[in-house]
């Protein structure tokens, strides 16, 4: 009886532990909405996200961060797509040829330390790259760092969702005499094409916040992105350099610009949970 009292007390201290964890996520999470909300909301006019930065912008004067809104979604975009030529085929090599091998844990513990590497020291490796290669701040070489940052977690990502797929699946495609090669595109990336793509957009949305990799590479300019190798402006770094002017007025800008970066991912987020319930009609269950 006192057994029983003891582990109900216990379920009940760990049940209201979970659900004050929850909440306090919840509430940081609609603080950070509210203050951007609040103080952006103001700023925001149609001129901040159709037109680039005129003259004297950071000290007040008119435009908006239409170069920074393009310039995010050129990186990201460069970077996602190079990132899933990368991670896919690592991703299933672990999971289709290497199975549980020594070889698979010791890529797999480089992709974890690899995720935990500060962004900042991909901007710095990035940047020594590009001057081994002769370029200077552009759109490709923050493609290039970019794409490290979102690698690891779109490896990562993949191979969970590669995990999740029924072994029977597997053994019954050997058994009708499949070859590796067949079963690695044909079935498990089938399977998984639910999963591929939420990982997809989750490396996306890391990659159009990220400000630290983008710093050294990819620069910035107040002028639209026209080409791979000019610098190119992006989101968190005009947030950054809105917040750091001592004028109000384009301080206010920056959570405008904040606003329109939050509004961005939460599309992403959507899109991904669309995509996944759209895909999931394909898959054996």
């Amino acid at each position: 009886m006192k057994r029983n009292l003891l582990w109900k007390i216990e379920e009940l201290m760990m049940k209201g532990l979970m659900i004050g964890a929850t909440m306090l996520a919840l509430s940081c999470l609609l603080l950070i909405l509210g203050a951007v909300i609040w103080k952006g909301l103001p700023a925001m006019n149609l001129a901040m996200i159709t037109q680039p930065p005129q003259g004297g912008y950071y000290t007040g004067a008119g435009g908006g961060v239409l170069n920074a809104i393009l310039g995010s979604l050129y990186l990201s975009i460069g970077a996602t797509v190079l990132a899933l030529l990368l991670g896919l085929p690592i991703a299933l090599y672990l999971q289709v040829y290497a199975g549980r091998s020594r070889l698979s844990e010791i890529v797999q513990l480089a992709l974890d330390v690899l995720w935990g590497i500060p962004s900042i020291v991909y901007g710095a490796f990035g940047f020594s790259l590009m001057l081994l290669m002769g370029l200077r701040a552009s759109l490709l070489g923050g493609i290039i760092a970019l794409s490290l940052v979102e690698l690891p977690i779109m490896c990562r990502a993949i191979g969970e969702v590669l995990k999740m797929i029924p072994s029977e699946l597997t053994e019954s495609t050997y058994a009708l005499g499949t070859t590796r090669w067949e079963l690695a595109w044909k079935i498990v990336v089938r399977q998984a094409l639910p999963g591929i793509t939420s990982a997809i957009l989750l490396a996306f949305g890391r990659g159009i916040g990220d400000a630290a990799s983008v710093l050294f590479t990819a620069g910035y300019t107040d002028h639209l992105p026209t080409s791979l190798l000019r610098p190119v402006a992006s989101l968190p770094l005009a947030v950054f350099f809105q917040l750091a002017t001592p004028f109000p007025a384009v301080q206010e800008r920056a959570y405008a610009s904040a606003l329109v970066l939050t509004v961005m991912i939460l599309v992403i987020s959507l899109l991904s949970r669309l995509a996944s319930k759209r895909l999931s009609k394909y898959v054996v269950k």
